[in-house]
């Protein structure tokens, strides 16, 4: 009996439900409709758009990865890099909040009896725009999505809108006017930024907005520059924080802020918070270097051996690159600039992969070259670096400047350190002469060995990892590639990176070789076309491409050790020891002089 009460029990409160649905139209404003339409909204819509921006949320962070060679932002949408990771999901949330918006937006204004007096209470809420009690969180939600989608311009719209919609009510009010903010900053619209606070400043803020104020001032703080009035601020927000990677990359933000202000105690109190919150390695691994360099002041010795040992471990042979330019950086604040170009050339050897870290190292090492007027290395240096390097980094116009100089420059300076080598090598005696050139070709063999021995173990690895055996370097070597997706789907002379790695990979399978037709050819002796030539015929055009090429490799054989590096010859041949040898030198030496006189009057 009781079984059938409860049944009909269920059936009758459905059909109750279902009876108020058809009376609670958004044309009505009763404290009926205003409850059902603001159910509807929450848990139908906005909860599918709740879902979806959380995904959207999820894959951001993870998916993030910060330059912290740089000050990292505050908001993981402030890296370009990441900023279409969780696109969709944003998309997804944004339709859904529209749609929220659409079904359950209730603009009638209440009916008021007349007799009755309207207190201030009363005004406000006959002078609302909107009645629906849970719609304010869509619009929330719709412009967050823009915003961590990137749209920040269409994000400013909405909250601006939002900001005017709920201009009665504070609490609302304050939430939009801080998101709105926020969007001005990211956006790189400091003055419009800087008017919404200073508006907000002059009234009071509601205290449940009090959070989203705390972000807003120190992401404005941060990207105006002021860290000192960024630091109180950024604490506010670590507290508020939920999320464990995003708290540790505001610690990292906070112990960059006190470096750059020379707080160097505090700030490795805040880079200890950082491996306290047990993040991702990447962000610990860069911690730990921070920590050594803001303490190298006043423990130089006792840092670069700690950093010395991070580079023989194991589990850091991916970001040799950062370890040594930590230990260059801190023989550069020592003033010992030759051991930081070996701590900076040894970092570029060993590094494993091709991203901003290496860029940066190579951009330091190159202006180092450019001060000492050691052109060439300079060259080298920068060639590689602006293939690996954002084109909106501030030091990138100069970078691409010197090395478009360089390009013209290098040749000359090259040919007069090589000639003015090779005279100095004639006036020696033939004891020392001989000397010299085998302490080069030993050189040219140790650097052929471990180019090999480099080669196997990447043809090593590669087999590894086809046999799925090295998932992990895999997914590695695809998010360094896929850091440079953007960059290879341009032209090819259109990409920086592409033409660099070309002019890098072409020197080092050739080598320096003069822009002439013909270069790889050993015989390089022209035979002339005439009119009479012309009428031969193919069997005769093929007999004489047959007869050249028997002669070239004769020569070759006999010119053999002339042409091996690896034999004194080779060396002996390009000294000048006859007049005329000397003459022709001094003749490159002087044409050379002359045009780098040129290059650097311009």
């Amino acid at each position: 009996m009781k079984r059938f009460h409860s049944k009909h029990t269920v059936f009758i409160a459905v059909v109750a439900i279902l009876l108020a649905a058809t009376g609670c139209s958004t044309q009505k404003n009763t404290a009926k409709t205003r409850f059902w339409q603001a159910f509807k909204a929450r848990y139908n819509t906005y909860y599918n758009g709740s879902l979806a921006y959380i995904d959207g949320s999820l894959e951001k962070e993870n998916g993030n990865k910060d330059n912290f060679t740089e000050t990292i932002p505050l908001y993981t949408v402030g890296n370009k890099q990441s900023r279409e990771l969780g696109k969709s999901n944003f998309d997804r949330a944004i339709e859904k909040c529209q749609k929220t918006i659409k079904l359950h937006s209730i603009k009638r204004r209440p009916e008021w009896t007349k007799n009755r007096r309207k207190t201030e209470k009363d005004i406000e809420w006959l002078s609302r725009r909107e009645y629906n009690p849970f719609l304010w969180r869509a619009w929330l939600l719709m412009g967050r999505s823009q915003f961590y989608k990137g749209a920040f311009d269409e994000a400013a719209s909405t909250f601006a809108y939002m900001g005017r919609l709920y201009q009665t009510q504070p609490a609302i009010y304050a939430k939009a006017r801080a998101w709105l903010a926020k969007s001005y900053i990211e956006e790189g619209w400091m003055y419009d930024a800087e008017d919404v606070i200073r508006g907000m400043q002059r009234d009071s803020i509601h205290w449940s907005a009090r959070k989203e104020w705390d972000f807003t001032y120190a992401d404005y703080y941060i990207h105006t520059g002021d860290y000192a009035k960024a630091i109180p601020y950024l604490r506010r927000a670590i507290k508020h924080e939920m999320r464990r990677k995003q708290r540790a990359r505001e610690w990292y933000l906070m112990g960059q802020l006190l470096s750059a202000l020379g707080n160097n105690a505090e700030a490795m109190k805040a880079y200890k918070h950082v491996v306290r919150q047990n993040p991702p390695y990447e962000t610990e691994f860069n911690a730990r270097i921070a920590m050594t360099e803001v303490m190298s002041a006043t423990q130089s010795k006792k840092m670069i051996g700690r950093l010395k040992r991070m580079a023989a471990s194991d589990k850091n042979k991916d970001y040799l690159d950062q370890v040594y330019y930590a230990i260059g950086n801190i023989y550069m604040s020592r003033r010992d600039t030759a051991n930081a170009i070996t701590a900076y050339e040894r970092g570029a050897a060993k590094a494993t992969r091709s991203g901003i870290e290496k860029g940066v190292l190579l951009l330091k090492l190159g202006d180092i070259y450019w001060n000492m007027e050691h052109y060439s290395d300079a060259k080298r240096c920068y060639g590689e670096a602006i293939g690996l390097l954002d084109k909106e980094r501030k030091d990138y116009e100069q970078l691409s400047e010197r090395s478009k100089v360089l390009d013209q420059l290098v040749p000359y300076t090259d040919a007069i350190h090589l000639q003015d080598s090779l005279q100095q090598l004639a006036h020696m005696s033939e004891a020392e002469r001989n000397a010299a050139i085998d302490r080069t070709i030993a050189e040219l063999k140790r650097k052929e060995k471990e180019e090999q021995r480099k080669q196997k173990e990447q043809e090593a690895q590669e087999t590894i990892s086809k046999n799925g055996g090295n998932n992990i370097d895999n997914s590695k070597r695809n998010n360094n590639s896929s850091q440079q997706q953007q960059g290879n789907q341009l032209w090819y002379f259109y990409n920086p990176m592409a033409v660099s790695q070309g002019k890098a990979a072409f020197q080092k399978q050739w080598g320096k070789r003069e822009n002439v037709d013909n270069w790889q050819r050993v015989n390089k002796t022209v035979v002339a076309t005439t009119d009479e030539s012309q009428e031969m015929t193919q069997q005769m055009l093929d007999s004489i491409a047959t007869a050249e090429a028997a002669a070239d490799s004769i020569a070759q054989i006999a010119d053999s050790a002339q042409n091996d590096p690896h034999r004194r010859e080779y060396y002996l041949a390009q000294i000048p020891f006859t007049e005329e040898q000397i003459a022709e030198s001094n003749k490159i030496i002087e044409d050379g002089l002359f045009n780098s006189g040129v290059i650097f009057k311009d």
